[in-house]
C-alpha cells in the first residue's frame, strides 16, 4: 500500500439500531447507539450528543457564516477512508481485524461553509468522547451534501497476512 492522503473515522454514534448494526456489521464502523441532534438556532448551527440521558457533547458554529468554494471539498470527500474492522468470536478471540478501505461516491455538494466554533466534551464511561485532546478549535466547516457510501475493500487482513 503506497502512502497517501486519507481520512479515518475512530468513532460514528448515531440512531436507529439497524443503521448502527449494519454500519458495524458490513463496513466495520466503530458504532454506537446514542441520540446525535444538529439545529439550525438562529444564526447558530447546535450540534448535541447524548448517549441515553447524559450529554456527551455540545457544539455550536456560526451558521452560513462564510461560503466556501466547494472544489476543495470535493477533493477532500475523493479521499480514500480507511477504519479498522475488528468482530470478535464468541469467546472473544479475534475473528476478524481488518484495515478496510472504502470511498465516498456520487458526491454532490449543495453548499459549504466556514464559522466560528465551540465544543465541549464532558466524560461518560462508555462514550469517552472527552478523552479526545481537543485543546482548541481551529477551524470549523459544515457542508451539505448527496453521497453514497461505497461498499469496502480490504486491503489488509491482520489474522491472515500477520
Amino acid at each position: 500500500m503506497s502512502a497517501a492522503r486519507a481520512a479515518t473515522i475512530p468513532a460514528k454514534i448515531g440512531r436507529p439500531p439497524g443503521g448502527v448494526a449494519g454500519g458495524r456489521e458490513i463496513w466495520g464502523f466503530p458504532k454506537k447507539l446514542a441520540s446525535p441532534k444538529v439545529a439550525h438556532e438562529g444564526d447558530v448551527v447546535v450540534c448535541t450528543l447524548h448517549y441515553g440521558s447524559v450529554l456527551c457533547v455540545s457544539a455550536t458554529m456560526g451558521f452560513k457564516h462564510r461560503e466556501l468554494d466547494t472544489a476543495p471539498l470535493l477533493k477532500a470527500l475523493a479521499r480514500p477512508n480507511f477504519m479498522l474492522k475488528i468482530i470478535p468470536h464468541v469467546d472473544c478471540t479475534p475473528r476478524i481485524c481488518e484495515l478496510v478501505r472504502y470511498y465516498m461516491e456520487d458526491v454532490t455538494v449543495k453548499g459549504a461553509w466556514a464559522g466560528p466554533a465551540a465544543i465541549q466534551l464532558f466524560e461518560h464511561a462508555l462514550c469517552d468522547v472527552a478523552r479526545l485532546p481537543v485543546r482548541e478549535v481551529v477551524s470549523a466547516t459544515h457542508y451539505v451534501t448527496d453521497l453514497t457510501l461505497g461498499l469496502g475493500e480490504v486491503v489488509f487482513d491482520y489474522l491472515k497476512d500477520a
